[in-house]
């Protein structure tokens, strides 16, 4: 198994938002394939949402319903592509050499 300091923080929350951590030394297992497709969905569900922000917030008819959600969904975002930053940065320190 995987050392405790080179758990992969997951894509998804916990029981009550906590997170949650894989230990395993099998990068193509099925968890960790399962937490790299859903990583790859949250990429481009922010890239998507991006767009639609831009769409959004040139719209001078827009209300401020649409502006409510829009925050919402960016923030959900947002969220969800710091978590993959914070799991893919962690997993690349733990892969590079030590340098000396």
């Amino acid at each position: 198994m995987t050392a405790p300091n080179e758990l992969r923080l997951l894509p998804w929350s916990g029981p009550e938002g906590k997170p949650c951590y894989l230990s395993t030394d099998d990068p193509d297992g099925y968890m960790s394939r399962l937490a790299d497709n859903i990583e790859a969905i949250q990429l481009g569900t922010a890239a998507e949402l991006l767009e639609d922000a831009s769409e959004t917030l040139d719209d001078q008819d827009a209300d401020s319903n649409d502006l409510r959600r829009l925050g919402h969904h960016l923030a959900g975002a947002l969220r969800d592509v710091l978590r993959v930053v914070a799991s893919r940065g962690h997993l690349l320190a733990v892969g590079e050499p030590h340098r000396t």
